[in-house]
């Protein structure tokens, strides 16, 4: 089945997780991804555990799916030309080095550019490659911090706290994402790449939104309100009988049929609470209020009440519950896929659902140098007695 990205070709010099995550999306939509990693070693999360499944990270499982891995020296003196042939082929290159690291390889954009003119290039970094933090290194969590995301994230007199998931990262991947896509769409019309600038930093700010709003038009200084909208209400966590749920109304209509269904129809009708900013702005006495009538009933039987009456609710639910939901089996968000070494391993579907050229995991995760024989042998154009010769000499590893 023919697939977006089907005949993009991606050389991915990226490790850890916003660069991977992006080539995975890439991958997903149908390109061809060359994942090139250190022999011996691989990416860094090959060695990030517990968990392990049979000597293979659950990390790097999660974010590799759909790709080929060469694993290759980049210092050693072969690397040049095995990287120069696979440059001819390639549509795209991703990197996630500190500014200044790939250029002593020979592999930054103005070198690469200059002889593959058509190569759309994405770097991706803590701080981007302009201005005055441009070589710091970055990870997730200090991008947190110092974007601002944790000092609203948490309950309000306790720490800050960091997202369950590196949302950093994964934001960056997908932004990078949408600059390599927008990149390849221009160069149907100009006939040139370009060069993909991303920042993990910028990402988090452009991820502040409303917050950012608020700083911008009142001067304040946005805090940690828990789980609680500093703009809607009641947008928060509460606690039935038997287990926390969130409500998520967001419009008068939707509070009206909340108080239906709790049977206090007089709560809708209250002037603090008859508006979303009056119940904004009475929020502890509207929580208040609410609580006592939702510690009289089950979770599951308030939460079918307020989905018969089209009130935003949900359960709070662990990660396992959440994967059996039959909805993610249903649009094949569960996906089970042969792996070389482990059998059948699961991994995430993809979310985009597209009509007549789907994105498919089709391919399990790498292991390291999986297919460094059949790309130096079908890509590179060596022999199997030059490809022995590479192996002994340790450029390269299978």
């Amino acid at each position: 089945m023919a697939q977006p990205l089907d005949g993009v070709v991606v050389l991915d010099f990226s490790r850890v997780l916003s660069g991977p995550y992006c080539t995975m999306q890439l991958a997903d939509l149908g390109a061809r991804v060359i994942k090139i990693e250190q022999p011996g070693r691989g990416d860094d999360t090959r060695a990030w555990g517990p968990p392990f499944v049979q000597g293979e990270s659950a990390y790097f499982l999660s974010i590799n799916r759909n790709k080929e891995s060469l694993a290759l020296d980049l210092k050693h003196e072969a690397a040049p030309g095995i990287i120069g042939a696979l440059l001819a082929r390639a549509d795209v290159v991703v990197e996630n080095f500190r500014p200044g690291t790939i250029a002593r390889l020979g592999l930054d954009f103005a070198t690469v550019s200059a002889t593959h003119p058509r190569i759309v290039y994405c770097a991706i970094s803590g701080f981007g490659q302009t201005g005055p933090r441009r070589a710091e290194p970055g990870y997730d969590a200090m991008m947190q911090a110092e974007g601002g995301l944790m000092s609203i994230t948490g309950a309000p007199d306790g720490p800050p706290f960091r997202l369950g998931v590196a949302i950093a990262d994964m934001a960056t991947a997908l932004f990078a994402t949408a600059g390599i896509l927008a990149a390849l769409h221009a160069r149907e019309r100009t006939g040139r790449g370009q060069y993909v600038d991303i920042a993990m930093l910028d990402s988090v700010a452009a991820l502040l939104t409303y917050q950012a709003g608020i700083a911008f038009a009142t001067g304040g200084t946005p805090v940690r309100m828990g789980n609680r909208h500093p703009s809607i209400a009641p947008y928060d966590t509460f606690t039935a009988s038997d287990g926390e749920f969130v409500l998520s109304v967001g419009n008068d209509d939707q509070f009206k049929r909340l108080a239906q269904v709790l049977e206090h129809p007089e709560l809708a009708t209250d002037s603090r609470f008859s508006t979303n900013a009056s119940r904004v702005t009475h929020y502890d006495a509207l929580r208040l209020a609410l609580q006592a009538s939702f510690g009289s009933w089950t979770r599951d039987a308030l939460l079918r009440g307020l989905a018969a009456a089209g009130v935003p609710s949900g359960a709070v639910r662990s990660v396992p519950e959440a994967l059996a939901d039959p909805q993610l089996a249903a649009r094949d968000m569960i996906q089970n896929v042969p792996h070389a070494t482990l059998g059948d391993v699961r991994v995430l579907g993809t979310p985009l659902k597209m009509s007549d050229t789907p994105a498919l995991v089709n391919r399990a995760p790498p292991t390291l140098g999986q297919h460094t024989r059949a790309i130096l042998g079908t890509d590179v154009g060596l022999t199997e007695h030059e490809i022995r010769a590479l192996i002994d000499a340790g450029a390269v590893g299978v």
